[in-house]
């Protein structure tokens, strides 16, 4: 224990009561002067007690919380410093600047003032902590690689005098030393406690030591950081310098376009921008390019282009938009007459918008034929969401580059048409419409549906990459919707990526609404006429609709109502020049003629009669439903079979092999084994310069094969469809919807149709319901007892009230059998 020490000790006994001051983010070390600025009033108060009544000694305690005003005896550490004021100075603001020098460390306890005395400072009672020597060899080793190393650490650190430096290299006792160097460590308050908390001097100085050394490296590192930052500062002034030169130059010179000046315009744009890093470090380097180049080389047009096309795009930039379930189904339904699947799964998407707030935009594809209104819906979508709409015409695209740009390596390349549109429209969320998606082609230049699949993927377009920008955009948010009339040509992995609704055909009654809601009133109004000018009657309509149009959708129904438009517009102006007094048309069912001249279309019906060999059944087509009339003919011959009526090979098939079911029960049927030998079969389906195709008209061959084998008329109130297996059982076909629409215009009155397709009877309108009767068959012998007349001289069903099994009816002699 050194003189000075025991000094204090007389001075001061072992336990004092002393008054308390709380330090933040300052500790208080042994034989350590600082000087500190004190403003609380407790602060304050303490510091006058210990002048007036403790000779100058305080207790020094740092905060474990600097930010809090007041704190708690559990707010403090529990090692604090005792010391000594030295010298008070109060300042005009009222704060006070004291000098203290810290005497030796303690614990401290809560003195509690005693009853009815309050005070505005704490008091604690102190218990001195003396050092604990440690291991003198490694405290000597200590001492000497701690004074080698602050030697270091004060080259670097120009704020310790050097007196102070020649002051702790002289100390040799290792407790000294730490309490010595702590004081001008840069490092937090937490660590400095924990040095004043050791009491071990050589874990002391070997706790400084480690310290220490973290602050050289530290040092270090700010000095190469410093270095570089100055050299990077005096290269920017220097190019600096130099471009004011160069702007200086051009400006004497006349020249209007200044590269510094476009460079400068970019950069700022830039600067606007909300970029992903990778795509602002790309354009940085372009520009940086930009600044070397000459403005009349070919290149700097080329990467001047380049940085436009990518400071154009809308990166981040999204439209607000208004999800209101009932505006949006309001706005729909103005625009569109039917369309439910695809109105009902927008409005579910709005929906879930609506709570999720950050939802993949959903890749849908309208399938239907043309005129039903795919592209139409697609923009009244846009306008329900409060969207951007663009739409971009696939159909006759062949090269990939349309969809991903070309890159930039050839002249004259352009980004796709996908980067096109978002520029164009300035948002990252628009609608786009992707029309006639199943006409696209590939030839050599590459496969533009393949290309399509990265713009398609959910999982893939948020990173989509377009050859020209070779950048990651974001499309993501992006409403994606094609259009296509059939999904045949569409490539299976485009297909799976997107999700199918399919848009049917419209029945009669709803072309007659859609006419009277929507085209008759945008076509008065195209062609300068009101309502009071020309009216169409509901009969006239539909004589439009079913003999000079034939088609799934109302695009025609829409040209043949403008044609009406243009001959009433004439007939009024020019009965208003001869003064006629004419000033309104109206056309009726009788009057179409006159307007639209002789019909173009007739639709099949069913025949007068029920006729041999004569079967009527159902067919789609991309314009809807048709009946399709079957007409088989037995003449004697040698087993030939003859099918006419440039059928494709799925229904020739389909022929063949009713005629196989049928050989193959020519015993149950009263038919010789061997009958196909004697006789040569025609079938033949009318209209030969139409192309049909598909196995729905199987059942139908082999009901009008029977009828012709047994001599026996089909029912002309009936049509069928199905696919027919060899053992006679019906298979389900698809577009029954269609189908059954084509029956209830052809006045049948009865449709046979596989059991299996009897679900699909939801989607059929009541209206074509409660006019047909649909019977669902499971196989040909059903058919055939409900297909096959039944009078008393040719049919085998006669006198029978319950209807047997047709294999047991067929073995009797009840029929007619035919002559060969």
């Amino acid at each position: 224990m050194s003189q000075y020490d025991e000094l204090e000790r007389e001075l001061l006994p072992e336990e004092s009561h002393l008054p308390l001051m709380s330090l933040r983010e300052v500790v208080m070390f042994p034989k350590s002067i600082v000087p500190l600025f004190v403003g609380r009033d407790a602060s304050i108060k303490a510091i006058e007690s210990a002048i007036a009544v403790n000779d100058k000694h305080i207790f020094l305690v740092t905060q474990k919380l600097p930010e809090k005003e007041r704190p708690e005896p559990g707010d403090l550490f529990a090692v604090g410093t005792v010391s000594r004021i030295l010298q008070m100075l109060r300042l005009p603001d009222g704060t006070i600047k004291v000098l203290f020098e810290g005497l030796y460390r303690a614990n401290w306890t809560l003195v509690e003032p005693a009853e009815g005395e309050g005070k505005e400072f704490p008091e604690v009672r102190v218990d001195r902590l003396d050092d604990i020597p440690g291991n003198m060899a490694e405290g000597e080793a200590l001492v000497r690689s701690v004074t080698e190393s602050l030697e270091v650490y004060a080259r670097g650190n120009k704020k310790i005098a050097p007196e102070s430096i020649l002051a702790m290299a002289a100390l040799r006792e290792p407790g000294a030393l730490a309490d010595a160097i702590m004081p001008h460590l840069k490092v937090d308050f937490e660590r400095k406690q924990r040095a004043l908390e050791i009491s071990n001097t050589t874990l002391r100085l070997e706790y400084v030591y480690e310290l220490l050394l973290g602050e050289i490296e530290i040092a270090s590192i700010e000095k190469r950081v410093k270095g570089r930052v100055k050299g990077q500062m005096e290269k920017n002034q220097r190019e600096y310098y130099l471009n004011e030169q160069v702007k200086a130059i051009h400006k004497e010179m006349g020249r209007e376009d200044d590269p510094a000046a476009e460079a400068a315009d970019l950069e700022k744009r830039l600067g606007e921008k909300v970029m992903p890093d990778e795509s602002r470090e790309r354009v940085v380097k372009e520009i940086r390019k930009l600044k070397q180049m000459q403005p009349s080389s070919a290149e700097y047009t080329v990467v001047r282009n380049y940085v436009d096309w990518i400071l154009d795009l809308p990166w981040g930039v999204y439209k607000d938009t208004e999800l209101n379930i009932a505006k949006a189904r309001a706005i729909l339904d103005q625009d569109h007459y039917g369309l439910e699947k695809p109105k009902e799964r927008i409005l579910e998407y709005i929906a879930v918008m609506s709570l999720v707030k950050a939802m993949k935009g959903p890749i849908l594809c309208f399938v239907g034929p043309p005129g039903v209104g795919k592209t139409s819906i697609a923009k009244s979508i846009a306008r329900a969401m409060d969207r951007e709409f663009v739409r971009l015409s696939l159909g006759g695209v062949r090269d990939e580059a349309e969809i991903r740009g070309h890159r930039r390596t050839y002249v004259g390349a352009l980004p796709g048409k996908i980067i096109h549109s978002l520029r164009r429209c300035k948002f990252n969320n628009p609608v786009i419409c992707l029309d006639e998606v199943d006409k696209m082609s590939m030839d050599f230049r590459g496969d533009p549906s393949s290309a399509l699949l990265e713009v398609l993927d959910p999982e893939q377009n948020y990173a989509f990459n377009d050859h020209y920008l070779d950048l990651d955009y974001d499309l993501s948010k992006v409403f994606f919707i094609t259009t296509a009339n059939t999904l045949d040509s569409i490539p299976l992995p485009l297909r799976d990526r997107m999700e199918i609704i399919r848009l049917p055909g419209y029945l009669e009654t709803e072309k007659l609404k859609i006419a009277k809601q929507f085209l008759l009133d945008k076509q008065r109004e195209m062609h300068g006429l009101t309502a009071e000018n020309l009216s169409l009657s509901d009969n006239a309509i539909l004589e439009v609709i079913r003999r000079y149009t034939r088609e799934a959708g109302v695009r025609n129904l829409e040209r043949e109502i403008a044609a009406i438009c243009r001959k009433s517009a004439m007939k009024i102006v020019e009965s208003k020049e001869a003064d006629d007094g004419v000033k309104s048309v109206a056309v009726s069912k009788q009057s179409v003629a006159t307007y639209l001249g002789i019909p173009k279309h007739r639709h099949e019906e069913r025949e007068d009669k029920a006729q041999v060999g004569v079967c009527t059944g159902l067919a789609w087509t991309q314009m809807g439903g048709e009946i399709l009339m079957i007409e088989v003919v037995i003449m004697n011959g040698s087993g030939k079979v003859e099918i006419t009526g440039k059928l494709g090979d799925v229904m020739q098939e389909s022929a063949r092999a009713a005629l196989s079911y049928l050989r193959s029960r020519s015993d149950l049927f009263g038919l010789k084994r061997d009958f196909h030998k004697e006789i040569d079969i025609h079938v033949h389906v009318p209209e030969g310069g139409t192309p049909k195709d598909g196995p729905s008209a199987g059942v139908a061959l082999a009901t009008a094969i029977v009828s012709a084998l047994l001599n026996i008329p089909v029912r002309n109130d009936v049509a069928m469809t199905g696919e027919i297996t060899l053992r006679g059982r019906v298979l389900p076909i698809g577009g029954l919807r269609e189908k059954l629409l084509a029956a209830h215009r052809g006045l049948i009155s009865m449709v046979l149709i596989p059991a299996e397709n009897e679900k699909d009877l939801k989607e059929v309108p009541d209206e074509i319901l409660k006019d047909l009767k649909v019977v669902p068959v499971e196989n040909v012998d059903e058919v055939l007892e409900r297909a096959l007349m039944g009078d008393s001289s040719c049919s085998i069903f006669c006198g029978r009230d319950n209807i047997s099994p047709l294999s047991d009816l067929l073995v009797k002699e009840e029929y007619q059998r035919p002559t060969h």
